[in-house]
């Protein structure tokens, strides 16, 4: 898995913070909404999460961590809703009786 530039991580992660100060200011201004919006996205896309509050978390649990340990929640956390998914019914597969098997070279 590629993870991101912890130098760009702490950026966005900035960027995000300062517009979400402005916003919480002046929450009935459009432009600011957007660019917050915008900010936010940005992180979401950069640490793989659908909130952009699960993703401004989440950055932080990566600036505060080396890349190994931030690779081993990703699995934990991959392994657990993969746990959680319904399983589709397995096909049992079957082979042919030893006597129609063929070789190859007339073994």
């Amino acid at each position: 898995m590629l993870l991101p530039a912890k130098a760009e991580v702490a950026r966005q992660l900035r960027r995000y913070r300062a517009w979400e100060r402005v916003m919480l200011a002046a929450p009935n201004d459009r432009t600011v909404r957007t660019t917050f919006e915008d900010s936010g996205y940005t992180l979401c896309v950069l640490m793989g999460k659908r909130c952009a509050r699960e993703a401004a978390d989440a950055a932080e649990r990566y600036l505060r961590t080396n890349q190994i340990t931030y690779l081993q929640e990703q699995q934990v956390t991959c392994l657990q809703e993969k746990a959680e998914r319904p399983r589709p019914a397995t096909a049992v597969r079957r082979r042919p009786p030893t006597a129609e098997r063929r070789y190859p070279a007339g073994r």
